[in-house]
């Protein structure tokens, strides 16, 4: 029977492996030498298909969007800013599927695979009576907002909860006298879901998208 180090190793497999291990050790966890060592091979097998850690973490991110990133093309007929609000809301599922998911995306170099769907947004864009450039820069901002909320999100469950529990209780005190405004705000946000503060952000995106839309 032939060893698994003697089986061609398909492009695919490297990916699961790594997505697989991506939510056990996170990105700055994940190396092709813990990657070859799951998939028990030696860790040169994998430079056949990836030259290096970024060219891996660009296949990943894709990877991601392809399997969980169901709203990324627009229904025919449907308005424009629903089309923004589902695409957003799907883009961040799939980000948060993974741990680390939006650092991986974040400076990730765009695959030629996604190029169909992007198309078809700035078409349908146009479309809904925006320039070219209005169009790509509100797609370009949608997509900033998401990755930076994710981000900010993975960050902070992240954080252990010996460091919340550390929290200095005389400084919030202190807080509390000085700035009753601000404790009052670090009260009501401490929690709230990370849902609530996306939707709102996303809904005040929206909103003001439409003072760039032609009135022809």
């Amino acid at each position: 029977m032939a060893k698994r180090s003697d089986i061609k190793l398909q492009r695919e497999t490297v990916i699961r492996a790594a997505l697989d291990l991506l939510d056990e050790t996170g990105v700055d966890g994940l190396t092709t030498r813990r990657i070859a060592t799951a998939l028990g091979v030696q860790q040169p097998a994998l430079y056949w298909h990836f030259k290096d850690k970024a060219a891996l973490l660009d296949a990943l991110a894709e990877a991601m969007l392809v399997e969980n990133h169901t709203r990324s093309l627009p229904v025919s007929g449907e308005d424009w800013r629903h089309f923004l609000i589902e695409n957003a809301r799907s883009f961040r599922r799939a980000l948060l599927a993974y741990r680390d998911g939006a650092r991986v995306h974040a400076g990730s170099r765009p695959s030629p695979a996604l190029y169909p769907a992007a198309e078809a947004q700035v078409q349908f864009m146009v479309a809904a009576g925006f320039d070219l450039v209005s169009a790509a820069h509100i797609l370009q901002v949608i997509g900033h907002y998401v990755v930076g909320s994710v981000l900010e999100q993975q960050a902070s469950l992240a954080e252990n909860s010996q460091t919340a529990a550390a929290r200095d209780i005389h400084a919030e005190a202190d807080i509390a006298t000085q700035f009753p405004m601000l404790a009052q705000v670090f009260a009501r946000f401490e929690n709230v879901p990370a849902d609530d503060g996306f939707e709102f952000g996303l809904l005040a995106l929206v909103s003001g998208f439409d003072t760039l839309r032609s009135r022809d």
